[in-house]
């Protein structure tokens, strides 16, 4: 089933005032809906690929869930038209294909009665399994830890290093003794196991003798047929071909189809067949292996995204005993994962320690140097250093065998509660606003910098600023102005600014809250490119700040 279709031009050859032009068609509850690519499409696989290679391309599958949650594939096919002789490349023609119907294949597989088969991947993750709890959600050896089943350890760490062998099992489902075959699929490094329940197998012996009887006694039988099949060997081939197109028609791809040595019209359609078996069984074997690599890939965003959300503090009011101060944060993770991180901890009892970063790139890596990051951050902190001192020895270990060459937008502020004092450094990262009580927005200046990571021997400078009870501190990601609507227009800083002097007077959640509904009724249908965070810490004073005045 086709979801969607695009036609991506190429930089300025829609338009010579459009650099780039995508218009996508695609289905939603029923209807044929319109939009544009919103986002820079000439670095995608499914662009760059056909581009490059100039013929077309399957790319790798992927989840989509703006589409309900199905595994799809592009293929995409590179246009042309000839200028002043030459063929000079136009753009890309995409077309989305929905892959559902073949996990419902190996789903729905089932061997005798209650026999069945599932698949595991090369981390023994359970791609398939007649129970759906088990799916994507555990692996053969946290199972067989559960169950303190060594038997069972040893067979996937057989599975998982391609071993083709038989093992005595017992079965996760209906709990019966079985014999279980398992063997890999070399193309995706992927393991298929099929359980022969042992009671259900004997019977199946059984039946088989008696089937050897039946066959025998047939066969006499058959002796008394050999007259007419001679009689009706002239039509022989056409039935043979009329049968084997109704077993290719029902998915039967080994379906044999008879040879015909006759040089007339039934041995070409015999070889058109024979071609046409082929062809499919290649696209089958085509879409396992880019769906095997899609499976991959959503294990490394899980991975990255579950990293990325245990280390942020999710608690708010995260000090509830504390009255100088307010805070609250949020982050909303784009559909694939980035490196957006906040955090914030006390240093000694009147000193608070907040931060706000960016990394760059996403997915695994992304989210391991996010993590280095606030650990190396968090370690120099309670050292006692000035934020500039910190962010420059932060910057030099990070440095180190950086050979990914990552990289993180960063600013770091050090709160007094008692004074209202912010001594702060930038490196990179978007400058804070301050939204002061009387009604003035303020960007804090100096904020500056070169992102930490980049290369050694940085050094970062602190500054300060100080804050009145009731004035607020609004730190934000680049998701925050950087958001796409439908159109690829940006949210931009003007309608920052704009919708942050709305809410001067609201608490620290309602201002969170009013930029996060501004930016989605923004974006409306747009996907969401980036993460979007926000930090914003209210300055009260409380009785700290009274006794130091």
């Amino acid at each position: 089933e086709i979801y969607g279709a695009a036609i991506a031009f190429e930089p300025y050859a829609y338009s010579p005032n459009a650099k780039d032009f995508a218009p996508y068609f695609f289905k939603q509850d029923g209807k044929l809906q319109f939009t544009y690519i919103p986002y820079d499409y000439f670095g995608w696989d499914w662009y760059q690929i056909a581009r490059e290679l100039k013929k077309p391309v399957w790319t790798e599958p992927y989840f989509d869930e703006g589409a309900g949650g199905i595994i799809m594939a592009t293929f995409s096919v590179p246009f042309y038209k000839r200028i002043e002789g030459e063929r000079v490349l136009t753009g890309v023609v995409t077309a989305d294909i929905s892959l559902s119907w073949l996990q419902k294949i190996l789903s729905s597989l089932k061997i005798s009665e209650t026999g069945y088969a599932f698949l595991i991947s090369k981390n023994g993750t359970f791609i398939t399994h007649p129970d759906p709890d088990l799916v994507m959600n555990e692996t053969i050896f946290s199972v067989a830890e559960a169950r303190s089943d060594a038997q069972l350890r040893e067979i996937g760490r057989r599975m998982v290093q391609g071993d083709t062998g038989y093992a005595p099992f017992t079965s996760l489902v209906t709990g019966k003794r079985c014999w279980l075959k398992y063997s890999p699929l070399p193309a995706s490094g992927w393991s298929l196991a099929v359980l022969f329940p042992q009671d259900e197998l004997m019977t199946d012996i059984a039946r088989l003798n008696r089937t050897v009887i039946s066959i025998g006694l047939a066969g006499f039988f058959f002796l008394l047929l050999v007259i007419v099949w001679i009689a009706r060997s002239i039509t022989r081939p056409l039935r043979g071909l009329s049968k084997a197109a109704g077993q290719i028609a029902r998915g039967e791809l080994d379906a044999e189809i008879p040879d015909v040595r006759n040089r007339d019209e039934v041995a070409n359609l015999a070889e058109s067949f024979r071609f046409m078996k082929t062809s499919l069984k290649k696209y089958i074997a085509d879409l396992r292996e880019t769906t095997a690599a899609k499976e991959r890939i959503e294990s490394e965003l899980k991975i990255a995204h579950d990293i990325q959300m245990s280390i942020i503090p999710k608690t708010f009011p995260p000090f509830p005993d504390r009255d100088e101060f307010d805070l609250y944060a949020t982050i909303e993770p784009a559909r694939e994962v980035g490196g957006d991180l906040y955090d914030f901890f006390f240093l000694d009892d009147t000193h608070l320690c907040f931060l706000i970063g960016d990394v760059s790139g996403k997915g695994v890596p992304a989210s391991l140097f996010m993590a280095i990051t606030r650990t190396l951050i968090k370690a120099k902190a309670a050292q006692g250093l000035e934020p500039g001192t910190l962010l420059t020895r932060v910057n030099e270990d990070l440095c180190i065998d950086n050979d990914a060459v990552m990289f993180v937008t960063l600013f770091l502020g050090i709160l007094d509660v008692r004074t209202g004092e912010i001594r702060y450094s930038n490196a990179g990262h978007n400058p804070p606003f301050i939204m002061r009580k009387a009604g003035a927005l303020e960007k804090i200046q100096g904020t500056g910098g070169t992102a930490l990571g980049t290369m050694e021997g940085l050094v970062f400078k602190s500054r300060s600023v100080v804050l009145s009870p009731g004035d607020v501190i609004f730190l934000y990601t680049d998701g925050v102005t950087e958001a796409f609507d439908a159109g690829g227009a940006l949210f931009s800083d003007q309608r920052l600014i704009k919708d942050l002097s709305t809410v001067t007077n609201g608490s620290v959640k309602d201002i969170t809250e009013s930029i996060m509904a501004s930016v989605k009724a923004f974006a409306k249908d747009a996907a969401q490119s980036d993460d979007i965070t926000m930090l914003v810490i209210q300055f009260r004073g409380g009785a700290s700040y009274t006794t130091a005045r």
